[in-house]
């Protein structure tokens, strides 16, 4: 089966204990309004550039003893659920199912925390 992992990422994940303040700071820093959403109370996603990339900013995460198992950025793909599949059908070590219809966790043969995202 071909991947359906896209070679490609949009997303580098900032673990942050107060999902506003970080929001006001990294806008702050980059000279953006602290416009963006944010998502499901712990999410905020802001774009870098024209070309897709966004820094995501996530306070549902953030533990000062954990902070490394946290996925640093994801994997994308348009179809999740053949992306689950393939993983596991490939033995990859799944750390979560799919989660709200959008990612899910995994980990590589060295203990790394990745994610795929449907984007």
């Amino acid at each position: 089966m071909p991947s359906p992992i896209k070679n490609q990422i949009t997303g580098i994940f900032v673990p942050v204990k107060d999902i506003e303040a970080a929001r006001a700071w990294y806008c702050d820093l980059l000279g953006l309004e602290p416009t963006y959403d944010i998502l499901s109370g712990h999410l905020c996603c802001i774009p870098m550039n024209n070309n897709g990339q966004n820094v995501v900013l996530d306070s549902n995460v953030y533990a000062p003893d954990n902070v490394f198992q946290t996925p640093a950025f994801h994997f994308d793909t348009d179809d999740i659920e053949l992306a689950y599949a393939y993983m596991k059908e490939k033995g990859i070590a799944l750390t979560s199912g799919i989660e709200h219809g959008h990612w899910f966790r995994f980990t590589d043969p060295d203990g790394n925390h990745l994610m795929i995202c449907r984007c």
